[in-house]
């Protein structure tokens, strides 16, 4: 709650999680990143609903689901 108030009041923050709905939420841009690899870099819009990586697409496909 704490981090979603300090996104809300425009606080620049870099935030590394697996927590998809927080970063749903509150980014303004984000990146995947597998194996130590920059895969795709999107604004959170596009990236949930149109990831462009094979990658993205499956690790969001296992993640959303449950």
């Amino acid at each position: 709650d704490v981090m979603v108030e300090l996104a809300e009041s425009g606080m620049t923050m870099l935030c590394v999680t697996h927590e998809m709905g927080f970063a749903k939420t509150v980014a303004d841009s984000v990146i995947f990143m597998d194996g130590g690899d920059i895969n795709e870099t999107n604004k959170p819009e596009e990236f949930f609903n149109n990831p462009q990586h094979e990658r993205t697409q499956l690790f969001l496909s296992q993640i959303l689901q449950h």
